[in-house]
């Protein structure tokens, strides 16, 4: 799957309102390295965390390497330069 938000995108996150759910688009921080803050897809509760992963299977950083991540918001939609909402999907 090719990676839904790019390099420059603004997107609205959500703190609160409905709970993630698998497949949705996250904004995280990985608990090995809280200094860093990712975008990307929810998997499945683990830990009383999340797992993620990136769009982009082979370009990308994710639980595989970090482990669980805690959510701090979901992400809504993109407003620039391509507006729409963001897509879920099943996992």
């Amino acid at each position: 799957m090719s990676p839904t938000l790019r390099h420059g995108d603004a997107v609205l996150v959500r703190r609160g309102g409905r709970p993630v759910r698998p497949g949705d688009v996250v904004v995280a921080v990985f608990r090995s390295r809280p200094d860093l803050l990712v975008v990307k897809r929810a998997v499945r509760r683990q830990d009383d965390g999340w797992w993620l992963r990136g769009d982009n299977e082979f370009g990308t950083d994710d639980s595989r390497t970090y482990g669980v991540a805690d959510v701090l918001g979901r992400v809504v939609l993109r407003y620039w330069p391509r507006p729409g909402r963001l897509p879920t999907v099943s996992i």
